[in-house]
């Protein structure tokens, strides 16, 4: 038998984010995408009751966006369920209310980051206990590094966000960056794709699960300064949480085939 010849790299397959030809299309990939996204989230254990919503920008109208409904199971969600919600926060699309909450914060990052597709936010356990501490993700391991200074903390609580005012404070306090701590409250994420948005979520939410063990076992050993710059440069664009999402979009797909309806 010869030696095995490699196969040329441009023949192996490799996904990448795709194109849509219509703006339907586009529309329709998000809403599943959204839908998937959920239900990762409910298979994660990251709802707490009525707490925590993901949305995405609807392609067409560009302030509006699409949401899940207040008071539905993450994991029950489909893309039939998915609400449509104008800049006023008014249901223009869908058979639910929406979590009030939901359009305040979201509404307002929304606005201030045109380049922002999906928001994430749930009070998942890990995230609401870094919370509580009031500090921010330290450069502890690699994983950890794609968030090195590209998050922040909105450092006050003043109760369930309904107020327009201390919206546009935590969309002022996220800034440019991908990701916020919301003091004594949990964690939020953005992403220029749905895909991108859920995977900094769910990593953010295990960085702070390995913070929180990390210093409970000892003092943890900080990577410097320009190998966590160098890794973020690496590991911290929207292209690479999409890649890092694919294989949950695959499981979730693939064993609950009914999110699509």
């Amino acid at each position: 038998m010869p030696y095995p010849t490699p196969i040329p790299t441009e023949q192996l397959q490799f996904a990448m984010p795709p194109t849509h030809a219509t703006v339907e299309e586009e529309r329709r990939h998000r809403k599943e995408r959204l839908a998937a996204a959920l239900r990762l989230f409910g298979r994660y254990g990251f709802e707490e009751g009525v707490s925590g919503h993901l949305t995405a920008r609807d392609p067409e109208f560009t302030d509006c966006f699409w949401a899940n409904p207040f008071g539905m199971s993450f994991r029950h969600v489909s893309v039939s369920d998915l609400l449509l919600v104008d800049r006023e926060g008014q249901v223009v699309e869908g058979r639910h209310h929406v979590n009030q909450a939901a359009f305040a914060i979201h509404a307002q990052i929304h606005a201030a980051r045109p380049d922002v597709v999906a928001v994430a936010h749930s009070h998942s356990t890990y995230g609401r206990a870094l919370s509580a501490l009031g500090e921010l993700l330290e450069p502890i391991t690699q994983d950890v590094c794609a968030f090195y200074e590209d998050h922040a903390l909105f450092d006050e609580y003043t109760g369930v966000v309904v107020d327009e005012a201390e919206a546009r404070r935590i969309a002022a306090a996220l800034g440019p960056h991908k990701a916020l701590i919301l003091r004594n409250h949990g964690l939020l994420t953005v992403g220029d794709s749905v895909d991108a948005a859920a995977w900094w979520f769910l990593t953010m939410e295990r960085s702070c699960k390995v913070q929180l063990t990390a210093k409970a076992a000892g003092k943890p050993v900080l990577i410097d300064h320009g190998s966590a710059m160098r890794t973020r440069e690496q590991l911290g664009s929207d292209l690479v949480a999409w890649i890092n999402h694919q294989p949950l979009y695959q499981q979730i797909s693939r064993e609950e085939p009914d999110l699509f309806g």
